[in-house]
């Protein structure tokens, strides 16, 4: 098992209230933030999503990563110490901090709206773009 703080950012400002579920594997847990879980370790990503009254969204895709204990575990007791460490989990971590950065809903993400197109009438008085 592992404590995780999850905290939710848009504009560079906290939001608070904020509803998130944490998946891997081995389970899904909900945490309203800023505030703190504890979730089942696992060698799997971690899936975290946020959503506050369907007006932001957003999510992350956290990295599982070996620990100390797993390198101990291969130098005492092998494949083996390395097999039942990857099995359960136990000699892997999540960061203890998890930051999500929040965008309005139906806003696309790194997308810039193009520019209007400019219209005149020529002397024919036919509309040409320009």
């Amino acid at each position: 098992m592992q404590p995780i703080s999850v905290q939710t950012i848009q504009d560079n400002k906290e939001v608070a209230g904020v509803g998130c579920t944490l998946a891997n594997d081995a389970g899904k847990w909900f945490v309203t933030s800023p505030g703190s879980v504890t979730i089942q370790k696992s060698t799997a990503d971690l899936a975290v999503t946020c959503n506050k009254d369907n007006q932001v969204v957003g999510s992350e895709t956290i990295v599982s990563k070996a620990n100390g204990s797993v390198w101990g575990n291969i130098v005492a007791g092998g494949i083996i110490g390395y097999a039942v460490d990857r099995s359960t989990g136990a000699g892997f971590d999540y960061p203890q901090m998890i930051t999500v950065m929040l965008r309005k809903v139906g806003e696309a993400v790194g997308i810039s709206t193009p520019a209007p197109i400019n219209t005149a009438q020529s002397d024919t008085g036919v509309t040409k773009s320009q």
